[in-house]
């Protein structure tokens, strides 16, 4: 089997991407009266990449396989594109280069004992191991207990995705619930872009679009995003706000894991709602903790 058909993407990031920049913006001339389509042509877009028009309108159909590094970044620069955009179109040039690759599961990815122990010593920092499916396989007592309600969902892993778009608490839950959802379908674009053959990504993805039109409409953006650092508000059913700072990191001995840890800012009322989700989580069952470790191992 050749690489991934993925035309459809290639054309329809490259052609999102080219709409939003103005000719201004790419310090072209704007020529003057209306124009057919927001943003740049592809012409103006080969003129900033210096390639020839029909060699884009190639590319943007989605034929490229095969094209150079430097031809991409060139085209990538054109596009104005960040470096999670720059990433991803490097990513599905790769997908889509000839290979024997069909879409597969995944074996669970392990989370080691002693990436557990380290989040069970975090005890003012909430902390968890996710996938890039947003499945949450590994969390400390203070994670869980902030994420109590994506764990009232009985299934196993808990997805912080399916929550956000089939929960209607996620609303309530997330104070800025806007930025919480295109968060969640960026990294999800994001992932796809990396990991294409993925089926549990992809059945996903499916069930999602099928049951929810506000994740449709964000899926079919094409946006992506890195998600290192920041600051995240809660709304959390027992002890109210939470503004959080978080800081994301991958495993470099589990690729493709990333452990993301909580923290409220010294002396802030954050911390003081932390130290109280703390006290609330000790008083709780772990049971859920406990099956959660079992689902990762």
């Amino acid at each position: 089997m050749n690489g991934v058909d993925n035309r459809a993407d290639i054309r329809d990031f490259l052609a999102t991407r080219r709409a939003r920049i103005t000719p201004e913006q790419a310090g072209l001339p704007s020529g003057g009266g209306r124009r057919r389509v927001p943003g740049l042509r592809r012409e103006e877009v080969a003129v900033l990449a210096g390639v020839s028009t029909e060699w884009y309108v190639r590319l943007e159909k989605g034929h490229i396989a095969g094209v150079s590094d430097d031809v991409l970044d060139a085209v990538a620069r054109a596009l104005q594109l960040d470096e999670a955009e720059r990433s991803h179109l490097f990513d599905l040039a790769r997908a889509a280069k000839p290979g024997r690759h069909a879409p597969s599961r995944r074996p669970k990815p392990q989370v080691r004992p002693s990436v557990q122990r380290i989040l069970d010593s975090m005890t003012t920092t909430a902390a968890f191991v996710r996938n890039g499916r947003l499945d949450i396989l590994a969390i400390n007592a203070l994670g869980r207990a902030l994420y109590a309600p994506v764990f009232d969902d009985e299934r196993r892993p808990a997805n912080l995705a399916r929550f956000n778009f089939l929960d209607p608490r996620a609303k309530d839950f997330y104070p800025d619930w806007n930025d919480a959802a295109n968060t969640s379908v960026a990294l999800l674009r994001t992932e796809a872009g990396r990991d294409p053959h993925n089926r549990d990504l992809t059945d996903l993805v499916g069930e999602l679009a099928t049951r929810s039109e506000e994740f449709r409409t964000r899926w079919a953006a094409h946006n992506v995003r890195l998600h290192r650092t920041g600051v995240k508000h809660f709304h959390h059913p027992v002890v109210g706000t939470l503004d959080l700072a978080f800081d994301a990191m991958d495993l470099p001995a589990e690729p493709g894991l990333t452990l993301t840890a909580y923290t409220a800012e010294p002396g802030s009322p954050s911390e003081d709602a932390l130290t109280l989700l703390a006290s609330w989580a000790a008083t709780t069952s772990d049971t859920d903790r406990t099956e959660t470790d079992q689902h990762a191992h």
